[in-house]
């Protein structure tokens, strides 16, 4: 009996965080095309609502790591200073896995399309659970 009670325990446990898993996967999946039409609606603000606006946000690109939502957002702003400039944006995400309830790990792709080139590369995004909403806390693109 004990036994069977723990396993029926252990299996509705297993279900609930499945589930939940799911449904943070499936929001912090949402936040990236929210962020991908925002980007090619050259809104870099809306872009970085899905950032964490704390000068602890990690940013690391080609030239180093940037510490701080606004240093991050102030160079995007000077590298994409026009609607030409940003492109088309497109993500492609290619692996996903949720550490715990309050943190997602994630790789993909990105790719820029403008009329007469594309360039693209890798990201790895490191979400949290902050205040009820899924942020990035740490991103690395190359």
């Amino acid at each position: 009996m004990t036994k069977t009670l723990f396993l029926f325990c252990f299996w509705i446990f297993t279900s609930v965080y499945s589930q939940k898993n799911n449904a943070d996967i499936q929001q912090v999946h949402a936040n990236m095309n929210a962020q991908q039409i925002a980007w090619n609606k050259a809104n870099i603000e809306n872009f970085m609502n899905f950032y964490w606006k704390s000068d602890s946000l990690k940013f690391i690109g080609s030239s180093g790591i940037t510490y701080g939502w606004q240093k991050t957002l102030d160079n995007y702003k000077k590298r994409y200073p026009t609607v030409e400039a940003m492109g088309q944006l497109t993500f492609t995400i290619l692996e996903t896995e949720q550490l715990s309830l309050k943190s997602i790990f994630l790789i993909g792709k990105w790719n820029l399309k403008y009329t007469d080139k594309e360039v693209g590369g890798y990201f790895t995004l490191f979400w949290k659970k902050l205040n009820g909403k899924w942020v990035i806390v740490m991103d690395h693109t190359s």
